[in-house]
């Protein structure tokens, strides 16, 4: 009998992540009358996406990283409008106010994404696209698959060369039952601490709170980590060298996360990758650094 009471204890254990899982909020109509933007039906979910600057000026499409969705461009946004660009910001699935599909969340999943985005807006002239972090692999496989519709690659933070992953996600990553319990059970508390651990605009922090309280995030992020994160874009790169297409590259001398030596790597495997670097940034650099990215961005 003692057996069975601790078999049926350890079982509640093991749901108990789950469990909450299912008692976060599900982003509805409700929530979404809220948001900023509009919304299109892709085929894999709804997606969030707003339009910034002039109707009639170059198209520049952003695309966010792992954790924090396309708010994270706010600070840079009016830099880059104010040069005359039309942007286009959006949520990846699992962000914001975005669907949360279930399933993998490899690169292909989120360039796929961004095709259908753009077919949906009527886009067919090349763009330029910018990637921070995770939406630096985004941006730079997609422009590899459809160098046609890319006139630059603008690369902030990127992921694709390398990355320094705690050993906590690690292990979430490579365990496939108890990783996804350990994820479900403590990465909310691990990414509040790290989200109010250093000062940040007033929204963003409003964004990261809910994001937490909402169902689908904590499984898109540990998707994307085994996903889009795990992937090189070497043989990207090498296709944008080959073809040509101009990619500039920022990074943040003090950032933990994308560390310098992945600027040397990038630089070995594309030599007309041009790299600038914003001295006392880390990993936030598009809202702890706007003026200076954007600068680094176009003055490159």
């Amino acid at each position: 009998m003692i057996w069975l009471f601790i078999g049926l204890i350890a079982a509640a254990i093991a749901a108990l992540p789950f469990v909450f899982e299912t008692q976060r909020r599900v982003v509805d109509a409700q929530m979404r009358d809220r948001a900023k933007g509009s919304f299109a039906q892709l085929p894999a979910g709804v997606t969030h996406y707003r339009w910034h600057g002039p109707a009639d000026g170059p198209v520049l499409v952003a695309v966010h990283g792992l954790t924090t969705p396309a708010i994270v461009w706010d600070g840079m946004i009016p830099l880059l409008t104010a040069q005359g660009y039309r942007i286009l910001s959006y949520d990846l699935y699992g962000r914001g106010f975005s669907d949360a599909p279930s399933g993998a969340q490899d690169v292909a999943f989120f360039t796929e994404q961004l095709g259908n985005l753009l077919a949906d807006q009527g886009i067919t002239d090349a763009v330029t696209l910018m990637g921070y972090s995770m939406g630096g692999s985004i941006v730079t496989a997609f422009a590899a698959g459809h160098p046609d519709r890319v006139s630059r690659v603008l690369l902030v933070a990127a992921a694709g060369m390398e990355i320094r992953t705690p050993m906590f996600d690690r292990l979430c990553r490579a365990l496939p039952v108890f990783g996804d319990w350990m994820h479900a059970g403590f990465a909310a508390g691990r990414v509040r601490r790290g989200a109010f651990a250093s000062p940040k605009p007033a929204d963003i922090a409003d964004m990261q709170a809910f994001q937490l309280a909402r169902r689908g995030y904590l499984p898109a992020v540990l998707a994307s980590q085994r996903g889009a994160l795990s992937e090189g874009q070497f043989e990207a790169h090498r296709t944008l060298g080959r073809l040509g297409i101009p990619v500039v590259a920022v990074w943040g001398r003090l950032d933990r996360t994308i560390p310098l030596s992945a600027m040397g790597k990038l630089t070995e495997w594309s030599r007309d990758v041009r790299h600038e670097e914003v001295a006392d940034a880390g990993h936030a650099l598009p809202y702890t650094h706007p003026v200076a990215t954007v600068r680094a961005l176009l003055d490159a």
